[in-house]
């Protein structure tokens, strides 16, 4: 289920919490827990509804600006059916605490275990060391660049850096990945070296392509440019500047100027 960058930072605010689709079928169950840019959303309904009957004050509770707006955006396709999701908050990724967990030796070797497995089911041969150490030695770099070093796909690259995220040992960034401190532990090299400030917020692989190629790292890099030269930046958008300028605000910061 998509949910666009400005309603999930209302759900996670408390805001907004309805969603409308046109599905087939439902898509989501209640009680999925969807892992999300602001943690978890978890599903607290799905219910079948004729357009007609979705109000004024549960449009607004899906973060519409009216019910004519709501119902324009359910317009197409035409054909499919109306479903009313309920949505809420359900707090951090469990893995974002994971990956800062460094492993004992018991776990260690549990970790190594598990990776092994992952090694010996896969039809081309071991990949987990390997790509472990190619996101140590090439962080921040985009995904087909990484598959196509190693020959392979970019799909089942991704696929399988996704298994190693799950055991806390990767940081997928907004281009590329970086070793958790869980990852770095468990190949025994040093943790990758983090801008100190406070850190950006994910704005999409264009934008943040454009801020590091300016230098900007971490908010407060941001808070030294001023808005319409930041959005001057080619792939540094409205969109980018809005999300910038809503974590700014939410740590007592704003654009210079």
């Amino acid at each position: 289920m998509m949910i666009r960058p400005v309603e999930l930072r209302a759900i996670r605010d408390g805001a907004v919490d309805l969603a409308f689709r046109r599905w087939d079928r439902p898509r989501v169950k209640v009680g999925t827990r969807l892992r999300t840019a602001v943690g978890l959303v978890e599903v607290t309904e799905v219910e079948r509804v004729a357009p007609s009957r979705i109000t004024a004050a549960e449009a607004r509770r899906a973060g519409a600006p009216t019910l004519a707006a709501l119902r324009e955006r359910l317009a197409e396709p035409a054909d499919r059916p109306v479903w009313r999701v309920g949505l809420r908050h359900a707090g951090a990724d469990p893995r974002e605490a994971l990956r800062e967990q460094l492993p004992d030796d018991a776990e260690r070797a549990a970790l190594a275990a598990r990776l092994d497995r992952l090694d010996a089911a896969a039809a081309d041969g071991p990949w987990t060391r390997e790509t472990l150490r190619l996101i140590e030695r090439r962080p921040g770099v985009r995904a087909p660049d990484l598959a196509a070093s190693l020959g392979r796909e970019t799909a089942e690259f991704k696929r399988d850096v996704r298994k190693l995220k799950e055991l806390g040992l990767t940081v997928s960034l907004d281009v590329g990945y970086r070793l958790s401190p869980r990852g770095a532990a468990l190949l025994g090299v040093a943790p990758p070296a983090l801008p100190t400030g406070t850190p950006l917020p994910r704005v999409g692989a264009p934008a943040s392509r454009a801020l590091a190629a300016a230098g900007v790292a971490t908010l407060e890099d941001v808070a030294a440019w001023r808005r319409g030269d930041l959005q001057a930046l080619h792939g540094v958008g409205p969109h980018a500047v809005r999300v910038l300028g809503d974590a700014l605000a939410g740590v007592g910061l704003d654009f210079a100027g």
